[in-house]
């Protein structure tokens, strides 16, 4: 392997695992198993075959991100792009990561959605960079790798709020994939109707938007579970 193409690698997947280690070091107490948080990751690198799947179909019907017209640009971009990458995360978040046992705080649900939302990210940076090189792989480390942490930080958010509110599971589950799909969305939507500086920075505030949401629902989800502990260790010690 040429070191061309191992620096390529690198700057590929370099960006997935330090926002992924990052969020392991916030979780700061009873951090989640490293297997199943790396086979959240490995399961987000496969989840990339159903959006895959689902735009090649939209293509053959003429939907891809050249597509004429506003409306339809709308449509491709929340409805081709965000609802399919952000399903892919999501069914494997809620199916696989949401049923461990390991799940038990609500924090956990920013964890693993990060993870399986890094995984998805570092695929996708691989097949960007070998198509169109290291160049495109600077730009992604610094906009598009952090714009997926955003996505699957919301979903997390709700993730872990739907675990410990069963009553209320499926709306929120759904608000948090409702909520991933319209930012990045949005996000993609103005990418997409053009490359003037007006329609790039529409796009960087959907990012900036995103982050600051996402910095807000660590912080919340951190003092949450810190109460969440505090609240089970009483009544266990109540229960001895």
């Amino acid at each position: 392997m040429s070191p061309q193409l191992l620096h390529a690698l690198a700057i590929a997947v370099a960006p997935g695992i330090a926002i992924s280690l990052l969020i392991y070091m916030l979780d700061g107490h009873d951090r989640e198993p490293v297997r199943l948080l790396i086979r959240c990751f490995l399961l987000g690198v496969f989840s990339v075959i159903l959006p895959l799947t689902f735009q090649i179909a939209a293509a053959s019907f003429g939907w891809t991100a050249t597509v004429p017209g506003v409306l339809n640009k709308a449509i491709f971009a929340f409805g081709v792009v965000g609802l399919s990458e952000e399903l892919g995360k999501f069914l494997v978040l809620r199916y696989y990561a949401f049923r461990k046992p390991a799940f038990d705080e609500p924090f956990d649900g920013i964890v693993y959605s990060v993870m399986i939302g890094m995984g998805f990210a570092t695929a996708e940076n691989i097949s960007y960079v070998m198509q169109y090189g290291i160049g495109t792989g600077w730009v992604r480390m610094f906009i598009s790798v952090p714009a997926h942490a955003a996505f699957a930080i919301l979903m997390g958010y709700y993730a872990g709020l739907a675990k410990f509110i069963p009553q209320h599971r499926g709306t929120l589950l759904f608000t948090g994939l409702f909520w991933a799909t319209a930012f990045h969305g949005a996000f993609d939507f103005f990418l997409f109707i053009g490359n003037s500086l007006f329609l790039i920075m529409a796009s960087l505030f959907c990012l900036f938007i995103g982050i600051r949401l996402s910095v807000k629902a660590v912080r919340q989800h951190r003092e949450l579970s810190a109460r969440w502990r505090d609240q089970y260790g009483r009544q266990r010690e109540g229960e001895e």
